[in-house]
């Protein structure tokens, strides 16, 4: 038993290893979380268009948005899923709210993971504070702490 997680950048350029190393970091500690001891995940990095594509042709959203995810297993088999990060949208909610990138990247993942396992949350102001976002957040602060 182990957890798999596949790092791929498209049209993001190279990925640095360090970057690379907290997504993987951070989608495996997601799994953890959750009590999850085996588990697959391909987590891509997507440009504007790339990303823009995936929302309007799934969820029939136009524009770029952060991550969406894709739960590929059924109720009762290991979690498996592939989660898309918008980059380029990322870096600009990084920027507006005064965090690292990485910070905002591995957040990210770390979302887009606890869809794969099911996680949901409501939309508008309530988000910040429903169970998922601080199961979330929670997970981000063990991540980043040295």
């Amino acid at each position: 038993m182990a957890i798999h997680v596949h790092v791929n950048a498209e049209g993001v350029g190279p990925l640095d290893p360090d970057l690379e190393r907290l997504l993987e970091r951070a989608a495996v500690a997601a799994f953890q979380a959750a009590g999850a001891a085996d588990a697959e995940l391909s987590l891509t990095l997507l440009d504007d268009a790339g990303i823009s594509e995936l929302n309007e042709r799934y969820l029939g959203h136009e524009g770029p948005t952060d991550v969406i995810s894709f739960a590929l297993h059924d109720e009762g088999e290991p979690p498996l899923g592939d989660v898309y990060i918008g980059h380029a949208e990322a870096l600009r909610q990084a920027r507006e709210n005064g965090v690292p990138a990485a910070e905002e990247l591995a957040r990210l993942a770390i979302h887009g993971t606890l869809h794969v396992l099911g996680e949901e949350h409501p939309e508008g102001a309530e988000r910040m504070d429903s169970p998922m976002w601080l199961t979330q957040e929670r997970i981000l602060r063990g991540v980043l702490a040295p």
